[in-house]
């Protein structure tokens, strides 16, 4: 095996692993981290592979992607409730052109019920709807094209111990 083919594969093995290493909320949240930068040293070149920016709940309100060449490729910016349950998503391509909306809305126990998606006009793409046991566990999930008309229905079965 060519050494540089096995120095790249431990690269992108390590990369890997340590991408998966993530912040957890309460550790950005104590630690008051802003944001976090990731990049990749390939060849003696810096290419960018995310940005990640927090509010001070320690929960993501930006979050930049770029392609393997180090092109800014996507931005998903986040807003939350007061509960820090997010409540809007704007997802933008390269170009900050806005390519989807998402918005969601909860209960008063906090648990997601409905969520819409638009496209970058505005017009609704689908929907969705959930509903819960009393115990909290989610017990069904339909959704929705634009007219209002049942594309499909996700059904959770639980076995507890």
């Amino acid at each position: 095996m060519d050494i540089n083919f096995r120095a790249l594969i431990f690269i992108l093995f390590t990369f890997s692993c340590l991408k998966s290493f993530s912040q957890k909320k309460k550790e950005i949240k104590n630690l008051g981290i802003k944001s976090i930068i990731v990049t990749e040293k390939i060849n003696g070149k810096t290419i960018n592979d995310s940005k990640t920016i927090y509010n001070s709940s320690g929960e993501i309100i930006e979050d930049w992607n770029y392609d393997k060449s180090g092109k800014l490729k996507s931005i998903l910016k986040i807003s939350y409730n007061s509960d820090d349950n997010p409540i809007e998503e704007l997802e933008y391509n390269g170009l900050s052109k806005l390519i989807e909306k998402r918005v969601y809305k909860y209960n008063l126990f906090g648990q997601k019920i409905e969520e819409y998606f638009y496209d970058s006009n505005g017009i609704l793409l689908k929907k969705t709807n959930i509903k819960y046991q009393a115990n909290g566990l989610k017990t069904e999930k339909k959704i929705f094209d634009a007219s209002n008309n049942l594309l499909a229905t996700k059904k959770y079965e639980y076995s507890i111990k």
